[in-house]
């Protein structure tokens, strides 16, 4: 075998081995047909909610003269 064909044997065998991966992680043709509801769609709305707390604030960072 010379490095052309020993090339195009391994690239054949990791095409392979991706195109298993993709079927094996990929979603199945049901949840492709049925796409599944936001939770909030499903979810019962909820009561009024109050305001969030405003956000912490990080440290003051000030230039300090170079004397």
């Amino acid at each position: 075998m010379n490095s052309q064909s020993t090339a195009g044997f391994l690239g054949a065998v990791v095409a392979v081995i991706v195109l298993a991966a993709a079927f094996i992680y990929g979603p199945s043709p049901s949840q492709i047909r049925n796409p599944a509801q936001p939770a909030a769609a499903r979810a019962a709305p909820a009561a009024e909610a109050a305001p969030a707390a405003p956000a912490p604030r990080g440290p003051v960072i000030r230039d300090v003269p170079n004397n």
